[in-house]
Protein backbone atom coordinates (compact mmCIF):
# COMPACT_ATOMS: atom_id res chain seq x y z
CA UNK A 1 0.00 0.00 0.00
CA UNK A 2 2.90 2.37 0.60
CA UNK A 3 3.62 2.16 -3.13
CA UNK A 4 -0.01 2.25 -4.32
CA UNK A 5 -1.44 5.09 -2.24
CA UNK A 6 0.99 7.81 -3.42
CA UNK A 7 0.07 6.90 -7.01
CA UNK A 8 -3.63 7.16 -6.23
CA UNK A 9 -3.11 10.54 -4.57
CA UNK A 10 -1.06 11.83 -7.51
CA UNK A 11 -3.67 10.62 -10.04
CA UNK A 12 -6.54 12.11 -8.02
CA UNK A 13 -4.84 15.48 -7.97
CA UNK A 14 -4.73 15.45 -11.77
CA UNK A 15 -8.43 14.71 -12.28
CA UNK A 16 -9.85 16.85 -15.04
CA UNK A 17 -12.84 16.90 -17.38
CA UNK A 18 -10.25 17.01 -20.15
CA UNK A 19 -8.32 13.99 -18.88
CA UNK A 20 -9.99 11.31 -20.98
CA UNK A 21 -7.15 10.85 -23.43
CA UNK A 22 -4.56 10.66 -20.66
CA UNK A 23 -6.63 7.97 -18.95
CA UNK A 24 -6.90 5.99 -22.19
CA UNK A 25 -3.13 6.15 -22.61
CA UNK A 26 -2.52 5.18 -18.98
CA UNK A 27 -4.42 1.86 -19.21
CA UNK A 28 -2.40 0.56 -22.18
CA UNK A 29 -0.27 -2.56 -21.76
CA UNK A 30 0.81 -4.20 -25.02
CA UNK A 31 -1.52 -1.86 -26.92
CA UNK A 32 0.32 0.11 -29.59
CA UNK A 33 -2.32 2.85 -29.63
CA UNK A 34 -4.87 4.16 -27.17
CA UNK A 35 -8.53 3.60 -28.01
CA UNK A 36 -11.35 6.09 -27.58
CA UNK A 37 -14.74 6.72 -29.17
CA UNK A 38 -17.56 9.23 -28.82
CA UNK A 39 -21.09 9.64 -30.16
CA UNK A 40 -23.09 12.84 -29.66
CA UNK A 41 -26.84 13.03 -30.24
CA UNK A 42 -28.83 16.21 -30.63
CA UNK A 43 -27.53 19.78 -30.56
CA UNK A 44 -24.50 20.70 -28.48
CA UNK A 45 -25.27 20.91 -24.77
CA UNK A 46 -26.14 24.35 -23.45
CA UNK A 47 -27.33 25.66 -20.12
CA UNK A 48 -30.90 25.23 -21.30
CA UNK A 49 -30.38 21.62 -22.31
CA UNK A 50 -30.06 19.95 -25.69
CA UNK A 51 -27.79 17.13 -26.78
CA UNK A 52 -26.15 14.30 -24.89
CA UNK A 53 -23.07 12.20 -25.41
CA UNK A 54 -21.78 8.67 -24.97
CA UNK A 55 -18.01 8.24 -24.89
CA UNK A 56 -15.62 5.47 -24.05
CA UNK A 57 -12.08 4.18 -23.81
CA UNK A 58 -10.74 0.64 -24.12
CA UNK A 59 -7.59 -1.33 -23.48
CA UNK A 60 -6.74 -4.66 -25.04
CA UNK A 61 -4.43 -6.21 -27.61
CA UNK A 62 -4.08 -9.86 -26.62
CA UNK A 63 -6.14 -12.54 -24.87
CA UNK A 64 -9.20 -11.04 -26.53
CA UNK A 65 -12.11 -13.44 -26.35
CA UNK A 66 -15.55 -13.00 -24.82
CA UNK A 67 -16.15 -14.25 -21.31
CA UNK A 68 -12.91 -13.39 -19.57
CA UNK A 69 -10.71 -11.38 -21.89
CA UNK A 70 -7.90 -9.05 -20.91
CA UNK A 71 -10.08 -6.16 -21.95
CA UNK A 72 -10.96 -3.03 -20.00
CA UNK A 73 -13.67 -0.68 -21.28
CA UNK A 74 -15.13 2.36 -19.54
CA UNK A 75 -18.11 4.11 -21.12
CA UNK A 76 -19.56 7.37 -19.84
CA UNK A 77 -22.61 9.43 -20.67
CA UNK A 78 -24.00 12.75 -19.53
CA UNK A 79 -27.55 11.54 -20.21
CA UNK A 80 -29.88 11.34 -17.21
CA UNK A 81 -30.94 7.69 -17.00
CA UNK A 82 -31.69 5.11 -14.32
CA UNK A 83 -29.49 2.12 -13.59
CA UNK A 84 -31.87 -0.41 -15.11
CA UNK A 85 -31.90 1.45 -18.44
CA UNK A 86 -28.10 1.69 -18.47
CA UNK A 87 -27.79 -2.01 -17.68
CA UNK A 88 -30.22 -3.03 -20.41
CA UNK A 89 -28.54 -0.87 -23.05
CA UNK A 90 -25.05 -2.05 -22.12
CA UNK A 91 -25.95 -5.75 -22.14
CA UNK A 92 -27.64 -5.38 -25.51
CA UNK A 93 -24.61 -3.59 -26.95
CA UNK A 94 -21.96 -5.97 -25.61
CA UNK A 95 -23.88 -9.00 -26.88
CA UNK A 96 -23.26 -8.05 -30.51
CA UNK A 97 -19.97 -6.16 -30.16
CA UNK A 98 -17.43 -7.11 -27.48
CA UNK A 99 -18.91 -10.60 -27.14
CA UNK A 100 -18.20 -11.13 -30.84
CA UNK A 101 -14.61 -9.94 -30.86
CA UNK A 102 -12.43 -13.06 -30.71
CA UNK A 103 -8.78 -12.39 -31.42
CA UNK A 104 -7.16 -15.58 -30.19
CA UNK A 105 -9.73 -17.55 -28.20
CA UNK A 106 -7.75 -16.98 -24.99
CA UNK A 107 -9.31 -15.66 -21.81
CA UNK A 108 -7.98 -13.97 -18.71
CA UNK A 109 -9.65 -12.83 -15.49
CA UNK A 110 -9.72 -9.10 -16.02
CA UNK A 111 -12.37 -8.17 -18.54
CA UNK A 112 -14.60 -5.31 -17.50
CA UNK A 113 -17.12 -3.15 -19.34
CA UNK A 114 -18.59 -0.29 -17.31
CA UNK A 115 -21.18 2.34 -18.22
CA UNK A 116 -21.32 5.39 -15.96
CA UNK A 117 -23.93 8.16 -16.19
CA UNK A 118 -23.52 11.62 -14.68
CA UNK A 119 -26.85 13.12 -15.75
CA UNK A 120 -25.02 16.39 -16.35
CA UNK A 121 -26.79 17.06 -19.64
CA UNK A 122 -30.15 17.12 -17.89
CA UNK A 123 -31.60 15.17 -20.82
CA UNK A 124 -33.37 11.80 -20.67
CA UNK A 125 -33.21 10.30 -24.17
CA UNK A 126 -35.50 7.59 -25.43
CA UNK A 127 -34.23 4.06 -24.86
CA UNK A 128 -33.84 3.13 -28.53
CA UNK A 129 -31.68 6.11 -29.46
CA UNK A 130 -29.59 5.78 -26.30
CA UNK A 131 -29.07 2.03 -26.83
CA UNK A 132 -27.99 2.72 -30.42
CA UNK A 133 -25.44 5.30 -29.28
CA UNK A 134 -24.00 2.84 -26.76
CA UNK A 135 -23.89 0.15 -29.44
CA UNK A 136 -22.05 2.45 -31.86
CA UNK A 137 -19.39 3.30 -29.28
CA UNK A 138 -18.98 -0.37 -28.29
CA UNK A 139 -18.75 -1.44 -31.92
CA UNK A 140 -16.13 1.21 -32.69
CA UNK A 141 -14.02 0.26 -29.67
CA UNK A 142 -14.34 -3.44 -30.51
CA UNK A 143 -13.06 -2.76 -34.02
CA UNK A 144 -10.13 -0.83 -32.58
CA UNK A 145 -9.27 -3.77 -30.33
CA UNK A 146 -9.11 -6.11 -33.32
CA UNK A 147 -7.04 -3.69 -35.39
CA UNK A 148 -4.49 -3.50 -32.58
CA UNK A 149 -4.39 -7.23 -31.80
CA UNK A 150 -0.92 -8.48 -30.95
CA UNK A 151 1.10 -9.19 -34.08
CA UNK A 152 -1.91 -9.10 -36.41
CA UNK A 153 -1.49 -8.31 -40.09
CA UNK A 154 -5.08 -9.11 -41.15
CA UNK A 155 -8.43 -8.09 -39.67
CA UNK A 156 -10.86 -10.91 -40.42
CA UNK A 157 -14.62 -10.43 -40.56
CA UNK A 158 -16.38 -13.80 -40.30
CA UNK A 159 -20.00 -13.41 -41.40
CA UNK A 160 -22.28 -16.41 -41.03
CA UNK A 161 -25.53 -16.19 -42.98
CA UNK A 162 -28.65 -18.31 -43.44
CA UNK A 163 -28.21 -20.16 -40.16
CA UNK A 164 -31.12 -21.95 -38.48
CA UNK A 165 -30.71 -19.90 -35.29
CA UNK A 166 -28.63 -16.95 -34.13
CA UNK A 167 -26.88 -19.26 -31.65
CA UNK A 168 -25.87 -21.52 -34.55
CA UNK A 169 -24.52 -18.53 -36.45
CA UNK A 170 -22.46 -17.37 -33.46
CA UNK A 171 -21.12 -20.87 -32.78
CA UNK A 172 -20.05 -21.34 -36.39
CA UNK A 173 -18.52 -17.87 -36.58
CA UNK A 174 -16.55 -18.44 -33.42
CA UNK A 175 -15.33 -21.86 -34.59
CA UNK A 176 -14.05 -20.33 -37.84
CA UNK A 177 -12.46 -17.42 -35.97
CA UNK A 178 -10.60 -19.78 -33.61
CA UNK A 179 -9.28 -22.14 -36.28
CA UNK A 180 -5.51 -21.72 -36.10
CA UNK A 181 -4.92 -23.46 -39.42
CA UNK A 182 -7.22 -20.99 -41.14
CA UNK A 183 -5.67 -18.04 -39.32
CA UNK A 184 -2.24 -19.14 -40.55
CA UNK A 185 -3.58 -19.55 -44.09
CA UNK A 186 -5.05 -16.05 -44.02
CA UNK A 187 -1.70 -14.69 -42.85
CA UNK A 188 -0.14 -16.38 -45.88
CA UNK A 189 -2.89 -14.89 -48.10
CA UNK A 190 -4.15 -18.36 -48.96
CA UNK A 191 -7.98 -18.45 -49.49
CA UNK A 192 -8.20 -21.96 -48.03
CA UNK A 193 -11.94 -22.59 -47.90
CA UNK A 194 -11.43 -26.22 -46.87
CA UNK A 195 -10.31 -25.00 -43.48
CA UNK A 196 -13.51 -22.95 -43.20
CA UNK A 197 -15.57 -26.07 -43.89
CA UNK A 198 -13.62 -28.11 -41.35
CA UNK A 199 -14.28 -25.45 -38.71
CA UNK A 200 -18.01 -25.50 -39.51
CA UNK A 201 -18.00 -29.29 -39.22
CA UNK A 202 -16.86 -29.23 -35.59
CA UNK A 203 -19.98 -27.36 -34.47
CA UNK A 204 -23.48 -28.46 -33.44
CA UNK A 205 -25.07 -26.09 -35.95
CA UNK A 206 -27.70 -27.30 -38.40
CA UNK A 207 -26.38 -27.62 -41.97
CA UNK A 208 -26.10 -30.04 -44.87
CA UNK A 209 -22.50 -30.49 -46.10
CA UNK A 210 -23.53 -30.42 -49.75
CA UNK A 211 -25.32 -27.08 -49.36
CA UNK A 212 -22.51 -25.06 -47.76
CA UNK A 213 -21.16 -22.01 -49.57
CA UNK A 214 -18.10 -19.96 -48.68
CA UNK A 215 -16.95 -16.60 -50.04
CA UNK A 216 -13.61 -14.95 -49.33
CA UNK A 217 -13.37 -11.27 -50.22
CA UNK A 218 -16.40 -11.50 -52.45
CA UNK A 219 -15.39 -14.61 -54.39
CA UNK A 220 -17.55 -17.72 -53.82
CA UNK A 221 -14.67 -20.19 -53.69
CA UNK A 222 -16.92 -22.96 -52.35
CA UNK A 223 -20.38 -23.74 -53.73
CA UNK A 224 -22.61 -26.55 -52.52
CA UNK A 225 -19.82 -28.06 -50.47
CA UNK A 226 -17.38 -28.26 -53.40
CA UNK A 227 -15.16 -26.19 -55.63
CA UNK A 228 -16.66 -22.85 -56.61
CA UNK A 229 -15.14 -19.89 -58.38
CA UNK A 230 -11.44 -19.79 -59.21
CA UNK A 231 -9.61 -19.10 -55.94
CA UNK A 232 -6.99 -17.12 -57.86
CA UNK A 233 -9.62 -14.38 -58.15
CA UNK A 234 -9.42 -13.73 -54.39
CA UNK A 235 -7.44 -10.57 -53.66
CA UNK A 236 -5.94 -10.83 -50.19
CA UNK A 237 -3.30 -8.11 -50.41
CA UNK A 238 -5.16 -5.75 -48.10
CA UNK A 239 -5.52 -5.86 -44.35
CA UNK A 240 -9.25 -6.59 -44.12
CA UNK A 241 -10.41 -10.09 -45.05
CA UNK A 242 -14.12 -10.88 -45.31
CA UNK A 243 -15.24 -14.51 -45.00
CA UNK A 244 -18.90 -15.37 -45.60
CA UNK A 245 -20.14 -18.81 -44.57
CA UNK A 246 -23.59 -19.63 -45.95
CA UNK A 247 -25.18 -22.52 -44.01
CA UNK A 248 -28.31 -22.63 -46.18
CA UNK A 249 -30.30 -23.71 -43.13
CA UNK A 250 -32.41 -20.67 -42.20
CA UNK A 251 -32.40 -16.89 -42.10
CA UNK A 252 -30.30 -15.94 -39.06
CA UNK A 253 -26.90 -14.23 -39.20
CA UNK A 254 -24.00 -13.23 -36.95
CA UNK A 255 -20.60 -11.65 -37.41
CA UNK A 256 -17.44 -12.45 -35.45
CA UNK A 257 -14.25 -10.42 -35.79
CA UNK A 258 -10.82 -12.01 -35.46
CA UNK A 259 -7.30 -11.67 -36.86
CA UNK A 260 -4.57 -13.80 -38.37
CA UNK A 261 -1.93 -15.78 -36.48
CA UNK A 262 1.58 -14.47 -37.06
CA UNK A 263 5.17 -15.02 -35.96
CA UNK A 264 4.94 -11.64 -34.24
CA UNK A 265 2.08 -12.94 -32.09
CA UNK A 266 4.17 -15.95 -31.06
CA UNK A 267 7.10 -13.68 -30.22
CA UNK A 268 4.90 -11.31 -28.24
CA UNK A 269 3.71 -14.20 -26.07
CA UNK A 270 6.91 -16.21 -25.78
CA UNK A 271 9.74 -13.70 -25.40
CA UNK A 272 9.09 -13.12 -21.71
CA UNK A 273 8.38 -15.04 -18.54
CA UNK A 274 5.59 -14.13 -16.15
Amino acid sequence: MDKLLPGVETAAAQLSEHGGEKAAIAIKTTDTVHKTSVVTWGSPRTESGGGWTVGGMAKGAGMLAPGLATMLVVLTTDADLENDVLDKALRAATRTTFDRVDSDGCMSTNDTVLLLASGAAGVTPGYEEFAEAVRQVCDDLGQQLIRDAEGASKDIKVEVINAATEDDAVEVGRSIARNNLLKCAIHGEDPNWGRVLSAIGTTRAAFEPDRLNVAINGVWVCKNGGVGEDRDKVDMRYREVHIVADLAAGSETATIWTNDLTADYVHENSAYSS
